[in-house]
């Protein structure tokens, strides 16, 4: 009979040891990509180049398909600035909106990218470098959201009555 409770034990260990084991490797995922540092998105090749507006008509068109194709990619978005955000002196969001559908594409820019993102005024028409974090919809306001990470303007960027490529 003291065996059969020494194995009881043995088990309970396997299994605590094995919970241990799995919320350590959980963790060591978590933590690597939570601090993963990606390279300056001006020195990454774009995957994609797309209009803004046609972008985000493909979102609602086909979520899953174009979640697949850009999700984590690197695309060049086109298209005259809808509004600009800024909740704060540490951020630039800048969105292009489909009139039709109210559906928009919202960048945020790298810190140190800010600067340059200040310059950018609603109805330019510009070019922006950035990841595409995929697409979500709300139900509540029927618009799909498609966010993107790590923008920066588009060495192609110009204002009116300057040359591309100066900013």
């Amino acid at each position: 009979m003291s065996t059969g409770k020494a194995h009881k034990w043995s088990t309970k260990k396997k299994v605590l040891l094995g919970i241990g084991i799995i919320v350590v490797a959980l963790a060591a995922v978590y933590i690597y990509y939570a601090t993963q540092k990606y390279a300056a998105t001006k020195s990454v090749k774009e995957d994609y180049t797309k209009n803004a507006i046609e972008l985000i008509r493909e979102f609602r068109v086909n979520d899953s398909l174009a979640n697949a194709t850009y999700t984590n990619r690197i695309i060049v978005v086109t298209g005259t600035v809808s509004e600009l955000e800024s909740a704060d002196s540490t951020s630039v969001n800048i969105k292009f909106i489909d009139p039709d559908t109210g559906d928009y594409l919202i960048v945020a820019f790298q810190q140190q990218y800010l600067e340059e993102a200040r310059t950018v005024r609603v109805g330019d028409s510009i070019a922006i470098k950035g990841s595409s974090s995929g697409s979500s919809f709300s139900e509540i306001m029927e618009v799909y959201t498609i966010p993107f990470q790590r923008g920066t303007l588009h060495a192609n960027y110009s204002k009116p009555g300057e040359q591309a490529g100066n900013p």
